[in-house]
Formats: structure tokens, sequence, C-alpha cells
């Protein structure tokens, strides 16, 4: 308030300034014209006092006409100077009301008048210009009326009332100006203070703010414009539009923002700016149509550099390709390195098959046949560990919901390792708890998770009982299954049961050298009931045994579901005589191959490479190929396109040790009908030779029965 106070002292004294010529005008025309009233001494020494008096004004006001800053004892010695002007001329006025003629009283009621009423006009700048200019010489008025002589008799009090009802007619509207006058000055201090604000934001934000009219002509700029490009607002805003943008994106920014015509259309576009230095950037710039209060609509945009994004952009990028390369490479070794592993292996665990099995070989030796394909038995299994866990890692397994028995799963794993179970002597159970309904979930990679628990609960008991429990119970709209597998183990202590399901790690390492193991089993069970989104656990107990459980919440499955089929394989018929091509690099598998088929009425022709195997086609029939994929000059799955290209229909079964699943698809997509991985299971071959040469049952042959089956597939 004091404030606003000063302010308007100092615009009124900047005001006395510039209407100071003229005041001196009607001075000196007020002393002519009142010296035909009064004395004209009177009236010429009256015209020095006010002349003084004006002087004195002058040199108060002149500092703040000039915008100085004044003290607040020189604004007082201004407003004492108005006041004791303004009672000079009410003095001369209250002479000529004292003259007793009606020439001089009419004069001075005039005068009184002008006086006040040019004392509202000071109010405008000021309350206290008001009372100094107005009020004083208002009261000196109706004072110098009512107390001095009444030479022409008049009746005062219709005089003094109609004077003082003009006086209130003239602070009325003060009042009203002085209302108008703060209410200008507070929205113009509001205006101010929003333009300084944004003012500051426009001229501080890195973003560059612009408006142009709807045909393309430029507004605004804001002053960020300099440090994004180089350019001046001023440079720009007399430059046609878009000059600064590159050659190559200007014609399509130029259609994309002469595409936005009503209030609220937007567009976000990035494209090549050139900068002043000549540089080339990136920009973004957002552009929407706004409407003025007027009604015109303007383009306002808001642009940005994004260099430093694109940068990002770019690292990403790159770093997403490397990292799929890494993850390609890796998967080009393990399938590698997996297939090198299994090559050996099934040379060494067919071979040791069929010693085992010979009638030759003495006790002691039939033994050491039998370990052999314990231990690379033991050694494929690490083997499909370590791929198993690197496929669940890498994010390359995919489940594969269908309906399923939960209690039949169970009690399907439970019969695998019942044998075992019965050759120690422990007691193997399953037990259902509560009504089980059958689910729609992955049931084979559960049964994975059941059977690694069961073999390390039969593995670590040597006395006791495995029981099973298969649980469900309402959980929503779905059904939480929960399988649990309890043994009278060994036990783990307390403090290491947390890092059972932890890869490569097991309870003690006494553990791994008196029962073997990877420690990998347990963290596959981990990743794969973590995929479905369950939880698995433990509770154990060093020297009393062991629980191991997992939950999943699974949808029901509609209708009946079929029980799982028993692991052992079929009865197979090859009591008839057959024509077998084998496409093998490695000799020692072609040995196998043919000491595993020698019991059989099969022919079997040998190639030793993909090239080999076309020439084979090209000059025999054959009922079934037997395909092996990484040969040299010639690969299978090359071999096997060529083949088909020939229209040869005759069944192509992949026998490789490459089993991983995008491996198995390729040799579909390639034309195979079947994959046998290695190392070879004799089961498992007998049966593949079985079901692709079997006759059709209209006596059409093999062919048509495999040709069939295929499509099927």
């Amino acid at each position: 308030m004091s404030q606003w106070l000063d302010d308007g002292l100092d615009e009124l004294a900047a005001s006395a300034q510039q209407g100071y010529a003229l005041r001196m005008v009607i001075l000196l025309g007020v002393a002519a014209l009142a010296s035909r009233i009064v004395a004209p001494a009177l009236s010429a020494d009256w015209a020095i006092v006010v002349a003084g008096l004006e002087l004195w004004g002058w040199f108060v006001t002149r500092a703040q006409y000039r915008g100085q800053k004044v003290s607040q004892g020189r604004r007082l010695h201004h407003l004492i100077n108005v006041a004791i002007t303004t009672s000079a001329w009410t003095g001369i006025a209250t002479l000529m009301w004292a003259s007793g003629t009606k020439e001089g009283g009419i004069s001075a009621v005039i005068l009184w008048l002008s006086v006040v009423f040019f004392a509202q006009t000071q109010a405008y700048q000021s309350p206290a210009g008001f009372v100094a200019a107005g009020v004083t010489p208002a009261l000196c008025m109706v004072a110098g009326i009512a107390f001095t002589h009444n030479p022409l008799g008049l009746d005062l009090i219709p005089v003094c009332g109609m004077l003082l009802l003009a006086v209130t007619f003239a602070a009325d509207g003060v009042r009203r100006m002085l209302t108008a006058r703060n209410r200008y000055l507070a929205a113009e201090a509001q205006t101010r203070l929003s333009e300084a604000r944004y003012r500051m934001l426009a001229n501080n934000i890195t973003d560059v703010i612009s408006q142009q009219g709807i045909d393309g002509s430029r507004g605004y700029i804001s002053p960020s414009i300099e440090r994004a490009l180089g350019y001046t607002p001023e440079f720009l805003l007399s430059t046609p539009n878009y000059s600064f943008v590159h050659e190559d994106d200007r014609d399509r920014v130029r259609a994309e923002v002469a595409a936005l015509k009503a209030p609220g259309d937007e567009i976000t576009t990035e494209y090549r700016v050139v900068r002043a230095d000549g540089q080339v950037i990136c920009a973004e710039t957002s552009f929407r149509v706004a409407e003025s209060d007027d009604g015109s609509l303007h383009v306002v945009s808001i642009s940005r550099v994004i260099d430093a994004r694109k940068a990002m952009e770019r690292e990403l990028i790159e770093a997403r390709e490397r990292a799929e390369s890494a993850a390609a490479a890796k998967s080009d070794f393990l399938a590698n390195m997996t297939h090198e592993l299994r090559t050996p292996l099934n040379a060494i665990i067919g071979f040791s098959g069929i010693l085992k099995a010979s009638p030759s070989l003495s006790a002691e030796d039939a033994r050491h046949a039998h370990l052999i394909k314990e231990a690379s038995s033991t050694l494929l299994e690490i083997v499909n560990s370590v791929l198993d866990f690197s496929k669940l890692e890498a994010g390359a397994v995919e489940l594969d919901p269908q309906p399923f028995a939960p209690l039949a799963e169970a009690e399907g794993v439970a019969a695998l390792v019942g044998e075992q179970a019965a050759a120690k002597g422990l007691a193997l159970t399953v037990i259902a708890d509560s009504e089980i309904l059958p689910l729609v979930g992955d049931g084979p990679r559960l049964r994975q998770v059941l059977l690694n628990f069961l073999s390390n609960a039969v593995k670590f008991t040597s006395q006791g009982q495995v029981t099973v429990t298969v649980s469900q119970r309402p959980d929503g709209a779905l059904r939480r299954l929960r399988v649990a597998v309890r043994d009278t183990g060994i036990g783990v202590p307390e403090d290491q049961t947390r890092h059972l399901f932890e890869r490569f790690t097991q309870g003690d390492v006494s553990v791994s050298r008196r029962f073997g193991g990877t420690g990998l089993g347990l963290a596959i069970c981990r990743r794969t009931i973590e995929m479905m989104g369950g939880e698995i656990g433990a509770d154990s107990v060093a020297g009393e045994g062991s629980t191991f459980w997992f939950e999943v919440r699974l949808p029901l499955a509609e209708g009946d579901v079929t029980a799982p089929r028993a692991a052992e394989a079929e009865a197979v018929d090859l009591d008839r005589p057959l024509r077998l091509l084998l496409v093998e690099d490695v000799a020692v598998n072609r040995e196998l191959v043919q000491t595993l088929l020698r019991p059989f009425d099969i022919e079997i022709d040998t190639a030793c490479d993909g090239v080999e195997a076309i020439h084979a086609v090209e000059t025999k029939a054959f009922d079934l190929i037997l395909m092996d994929v990484q040969m040299p000059v010639m690969d299978g799955l090359t071999a096997s396109r060529r083949i088909r290209a020939m229209g040869c229909a005759t069944p192509i079964v992949a026998m490789t040790a490459n089993v991983l699943p995008e491996q198995v698809s390729k040799c579909r997509e390639a034309g195979m009908d079947d994959h046998i991985g290695k190392p070879i299971n004799p089961a498992r071959l007998l049966e593949a030779i079985g079901r692709w040469t079997a006759p059709a049952e209209d006596g059409s042959g093999g062919e048509g029965a495999a040709d069939d089956e295929a499509l099927s597939a």
C-alpha cells in the first residue's frame, strides 16, 4: 500500500510539470478578469504570489518528472505546495465574493467549482492530491461564504447547500475514479507480472516456442532459438517460413503443417535443421492449432533439439544388435557343443548297450560294459541339463498348454522311478488329498519337475518311504494345484535350504561326491515353475528328510482327459524285407546303426554326405532314408530339399545330434518327416522305422502310408 501511495504522488508530481505552461496562462487570465472586480493592485499581488507558488512547485517536482527516485520529504513538500496553491485560488474567489457585486459573486462560485473539479482530476493520480487540491479549497470556499461579509444579502442556506452538493458529487466522482484506477492498476500489475513470468520462461527454456498464422505468417519466436540454432528471433521473423529446415525435409514439414486446419488439430514430427554455422541437427516439433479471443486461428509450436535422444536411440539399437549377436553366438556355441558331445556319446552309449547284452562276455566284462553305459548316460543327462537350463535362461522355451490329468501324470512319473525305489526297498506312494480335476497347462514340463523331485528323493533316501501328495483347491476362476514329494532321506540343513534352487549349487559339497549330479536339476525346476507363474520351495530337516513342492494356478479343462501313454516303446513288427539308405559321415555311427539293425531283414546302403545320398536315391528305390544333418560336402538339410525337389516321396527321418527345437523345426522345413536325436535310443529307432515303413491298409505300400502321416504331421 505504501508503495502504491508513493507511486501515485510521483505520478501527480510528474503531471504537474506537464500542465505548468497552461496554468500560467490561466493564472494571467484570472488575474486580468479579477482586476475588474477587486482592486487591480490586489489582483496583481495575488498573481505574483500564485506564480511564485507554481515556480516553487516546478522545482519541487522536477526530479519526479525525470523519473528519478525522491525522498518522502520531497513528496510531502510537493503536497504542501499543492494545498497552498489551491487555497490561494480559492482566496481570490473569496475576495471576488466579498466585492458585493453580482459579477463578483458569480465569478467566485465559478472559480470555486473550477478548483474543486480540477482537484477531481488530481485525484486520478493520488487520493492525497484530491485532499490537498480539492477538499482543502472546498472547505475554504464554504468557510468564505459562511463567515465573510454578505454584501448581496443572499440567503446563504441554498447557496452553501448547492455548493456542498457539488462538492459531494465531485467526491463521488473521485471515489469512482479511484476504484476504476485501482482496478486498472491491479490488472496492469497482473499483466506485467504474467508478461514477466512468460518472458522469463520464454527466455530461459531450452525448447523453442513459436507462433504463426494459419496462413504461415510468423508472429513470435522465443529467444531460445538463438541457443538452439544460432539465429536471432528478429532474423528468423524476417525470413521466409521453413527456410532453416533441411531441404530434403522442407516440403514434407510444410505439407504436414498445412494439413492442420481446425482448432485442436495437432501433429508431432521430426526433421533436420540447418544451424547458422551450417551444422545439420535433428529437431522435433509439436504443432497445434489454437483459436485466439478474436476468433483468428494460429499455429503454436514447441520445438526441441533431439540429437542427444537420437544418439541414445542409436546406442540402444547397437546394444540390442550386440546382445542379439551375442545371444546368437551363444546359441550357435550351444548347438555346436551339443552336437559335438552327442556324436561320440551316440557310439559310446550304443555300443556299450550292445556289448552289455552280448552273451559271450564274462560276468566281470558285462559289469564293466554296464558301468560304461551308466557313466555315458550320466554324461548325457548332464548335457541335457545344461541345454535345458540355457534355453530357460535365454527365454527360448515356450509353454504348450494342453488339457492333462494331474493325478494320472503323477502316477505315471512314479511308475518311471518305481523300479529304482523298489530296488532300494523304499515304499513309493501317490496320494490325492482332495478332488483332482483335469486342468489346462504344460503337463510334460510339470512331469519333468516332478520326475526331478522323485529322482532326488529316491537317490537321497536309503530307507523308509517316498510319498507324492497331489492336492487342488479353488482360487478364483482358476484351480491351485499343489504337488509335494516327501522323503525320509538325509535331509538338508536349514541354512542351506535357500540355496537348493540356485544353479550349480547343492546343499553340501559332499553330496555331489557321494551321489553325483550337477546341481542344475532344481534350478531348471525353479525356472520352469516361475515361467508358469507358480511357486516352488523345499522344507527339510537334516537327518529326517525333505519335502519338495510346487504350486501353479491353472484353468479347468473341459471334457475328459486321456491318461498319459506309458513311456515304454511299443512292440515293433519288422518281419519284412526293407531297403534303407543310411546317410552318415561318421563311420562309427554307421557301424552302430548297422549293428542295431543286423537282426532284422533290412538291406542297408550307406552314404557319407548329401551328394552321395542324392546319387543313391537317383539309382535305387528305398523304403526309408536315415539322414544326418551336419556333414561335409553337402549337409542333410540341403540334400533333403534336393531329394524332395526330385519328386521323391520316400520318408526321410533326421538322425542327428541337433536336438534344439529350432533345429528340429529346420528339419521339418527341409522336407524331413521325423526326427531321432543322438545318442540313438534303439527302441525309438525301431519304432520310427516300423512306423514310416508300415504297409498302407489298402495295400498300396509303405510310401503311401508314410506320405499320409507326414502330411498329417
